[in-house]
């Protein structure tokens, strides 16, 4: 494994699960200190312990990405306690799921406080530190913006507009020597299928997604660690998730034709 983030500081939300903790242990393993954040302390820590455990540096800061002042606070702890920034992934999110006509006003508050506004706080609070390092940082949207199937109004939406903010700040930082990445994954293993439309984790709740389709959190973590490294603009992982991708931009009448029999 190439150690390509060697003396980098790197911040995740959503660390504590899925593809944040499994990012987090990737960057660890190439040689970044790793901050990661989220509303579960006691998961934080289990993944601070097992990058420690197999030899690299974390820090658990908890924090909720929808109160713009424990976001700031955050970012800020991050920069004193380990120096500075150079890294930041915009991760933290959930799927609020259901036809359009049963959601209701707070489900899409809900949907798009956590999905977009969490986003642009993160992404707001360690801008002032990656401009100092010339660093790398990354949103994490969806390969669902290519099929946009029935049911999923509300989070497509959200990760929509992560898209459209992703290419905007690639643009924008260009400038500051900032790249900003927009990883747009498939199915991946995580916990986002037990999670309600409330954002509550319930264990028991069988994941709706097809089973032969989810990628493990390491692969999809490798692929994503070589995006943002490398500085790209936009970045599909998995293979379902860039065949999609292909036929979204490139037959979107026959994806709705079959959207629309599903």
């Amino acid at each position: 494994m190439a150690r390509r983030f060697d003396d980098k500081v790197a911040w995740i939300t959503g660390g504590g699960s899925g593809i944040g903790a499994a990012l987090a242990q990737e960057l660890a393993g190439r040689g970044a200190t790793v901050a990661i954040s989220g509303r579960r302390r006691e998961r934080l820590d289990e993944v601070v312990a097992r990058i420690e455990a197999a030899g690299g540096h974390a820090l658990a800061v908890p924090c909720d990405v929808t109160d713009e002042a424990g976001v700031q606070a955050a970012a800020a702890r991050i920069g004193q306690e380990l120096g500075g920034i150079d890294v930041c992934v915009a991760n933290a999110g959930f799927g609020v799921g259901g036809r359009f006509e049963k959601l209701s006003g707070e489900d899409w508050r809900r949907q798009l406080d956590v999905n977009i506004v969490g986003v642009v706080q993160t992404a707001s609070a360690a801008l002032p530190f990656l401009k100092q390092r010339k660093g790398r940082l990354a949103l994490i949207g969806s390969a669902i913006i290519y099929a946009l199937p029935p049911g999923n109004a509300a989070y497509s939406a959200s990760k929509a507009a992560v898209h459209a903010i992703g290419q905007t700040l690639y643009a924008e930082l260009a400038k500051d020597g900032v790249s900003c990445t927009t990883i747009h994954p498939g199915f991946v293993a995580s916990e986002i299928g037990q999670v309600d439309n409330d954002g509550v984790f319930h264990v028991e709740r069988k994941d709706p997604r097809p089973a032969s389709l989810i990628v493990a959190t390491d692969v999809a973590a490798r692929a994503m660690a070589n995006g943002i490294h490398a500085r790209q603009r936009e970045c599909v992982v998995t293979g379902h998730g860039k065949a999609l991708a292909v036929l979204g931009r490139h037959m979107p009448g026959l994806v709705a034709a079959i959207l629309r029999r599903s």
